[in-house]
């Protein structure tokens, strides 16, 4: 996905007073694809950039903000969205049928190399200088994150004692988690060599975690800091003291071939202005009020001066 969520969960919680949103799993979702119309600028004699997402509503409304910012500067954009999960994705980036796709620098350090214990957003993206595919590298991270949690129930948290994932060693045996469909693989032997940590069973609840953790479905899932379903289900982030979550700063990923440097200039104007507190405002607006991702995302650069 480190950090310590209980600062993450702080941090929302402000954020979220503003007026929270739904948020998104970074990069983890089934492997249906549809395709985006497309959004095509005057093709400034540069090649096609085709922009890509994931299939969850974060990451489209992230790939409309990257996509009309390009065709705005003049470049031909194709636009691939809700294409599925980063084991199918990371591969058309590299292979140069995607050119632009917005990642989460720890989520995709964490895929190319699970063993890694970078933290921070520069040991993190450090790492990934060095380790990502040749063909492929990334960009300028931006503040904003979307962080991951393990988080329970208040109940559950007083009734076990549980403030950190630490906690779980003793109850883990007699508790089934929940996540993305491949949170299981991600994470099962990291939880088991960091924290100790044997869950009962391993159940894909998808976007419905928090809703699950809230049923009593299962005991304790995966769910991301900008989902205001935290604050609405009463739910706890539990804190993650050996870092096994790392820094999950929104940051694109490019195809080196197909991006040029005015594809490079302007994803990096947008990182040096998105944040955290800006992002949850505009998934709201997504989630909450139903609001088209390409609206909300040329709101947001009207507003940022980047349209």
């Amino acid at each position: 996905m480190r950090r310590i969520i209980a600062t993450a969960a702080v941090t929302l919680t402000a954020v979220l007073s503003l007026g929270a949103c739904g948020g998104g799993d970074p990069l983890s979702g089934d492997t249906g694809a549809s395709t985006a119309p497309s959004t095509s600028g005057s093709a400034a004699g540069g090649a096609k950039v085709v922009v890509g997402s994931a299939n969850f509503p974060e990451n489209v409304l992230l790939a409309s903000i990257y996509s009309q910012a390009l065709a705005a500067k003049g470049v031909q954009v194709e636009e691939k969205f809700n294409i599925g999960s980063r084991e199918v994705i990371y591969d058309q980036v590299k292979n140069g049928a995607l050119t632009v796709l917005p990642e989460y620098n720890g989520g995709l350090l964490s895929f190319i190399d699970p063993k890694s214990t970078a933290a921070s957003k520069d040991d993190v993206n450090t790492e990934l200088k060095s380790k990502l595919a040749p063909e492929v590298e990334i960009l300028d991270s931006s503040a904003a994150e979307d962080n991951d949690s393990l988080s329970v129930t208040k109940e559950t948290a007083t009734k076990y004692s549980l403030t950190t994932i630490e906690d779980l060693a003793k109850v883990a045996k007699d508790f089934t988690v929940g996540g993305p469909p491949e949170f299981k693989k991600r994470r099962e032997a990291q939880f088991k060599d960091v924290y100790g940590l044997t869950f009962k069973e391993w159940k894909p609840t998808g976007d419905t975690t928090a809703d699950a953790i809230k049923s009593g479905a299962v005991q304790v899932g995966n769910v991301f800091t900008t989902d205001p379903k935290i604050l609405i289900n009463g739910l706890v982030p539990l804190q993650d003291p050996k870092s096994v979550f790392s820094a999950q700063n929104v940051t694109p990923l490019v195809n080196k071939a197909g991006a040029d440097e005015t594809v490079r200039t302007t994803l990096n104007a947008i990182s040096a202005k998105l944040d955290t507190a800006g992002l949850v405002e505009m998934m709201k607006r997504v989630a909450v009020d139903k609001d088209d991702p390409p609206v909300v995302a040329k709101d947001w650069l009207t507003k940022n001066g980047l349209a």
